[in-house]
């Protein structure tokens, strides 16, 4: 359940950047209730389609304890310049896949601490810098080095941002996964 928590605050995340950041138009996107907040989903089915397809992989490497770190990546359509690039590392107590012991931490309290994640992410929107253009998201999941990549998949750079400026946001930790997250962005110029 608790490896479940985990994958479910990943999605309610990218969909709640997509949304906040107006990657998506607001109408595509439909309000649900979980972790007693209100949050949106996208009802675009390419997009529910793509990130089932990424949500499934992730859910693999999660279970394994094989992912170490997820980005999603905001760019400008026009020109393919990095403006956004939120950051969400994972680390994994490789020992839990052996040990049937419990852990100790209750799922409420687990919920508390992604919902303190998603009000954040929310709560970001005041201070980033407006995204005046046409925009585009990727999703960068890093692995460990010797893992296979699905063939459909691609490998990427890092696209960071040059001259950024970095918030460090809220973490959780489910007792398996630690969650730390942040968000660069590109710097504003102040004439």
């Amino acid at each position: 359940m608790k490896r479940v928590l985990c994958l479910l605050s990943v999605a309610f995340g990218i969909n709640s950047i997509l949304y906040q950041r107006g990657i998506y138009p607001a109408e595509t996107f439909t309000r649900v209730t979980q972790y007693d907040m209100s949050l949106q989903l996208t009802t675009d089915a390419m997009l529910k389609n793509y990130l089932t397809n990424v949500i499934s992989q992730l859910k693999e490497w999660l279970f394994d304890c094989t992912v170490q770190k997820l980005v999603v990546v905001i760019t400008c359509l026009e020109t393919n310049e990095v403006l956004e690039r939120w950051q969400f590392d994972i680390e994994c107590d490789k020992t839990a896949k052996e040990s049937s012991a419990p852990r100790e931490k209750s799922i409420k309290a687990i919920q508390e601490e992604i919902r303190s994640v998603i009000r954040q992410i929310t709560a970001t929107v005041t201070f980033l810098p407006l995204l005046e253009t046409a925009c585009a998201f990727d999703l960068l999941i890093y692995t460990d080095k010797d893992l296979e990549v699905p063939e459909q998949w691609e490998e990427s750079g890092p696209q960071l941002i040059d001259q950024s400026e970095e918030v460090r946001l809220r973490s959780f930790t489910t007792t398996i996964h630690k969650v730390k997250s942040m968000v660069a962005y590109k710097r504003t110029n102040s004439t």
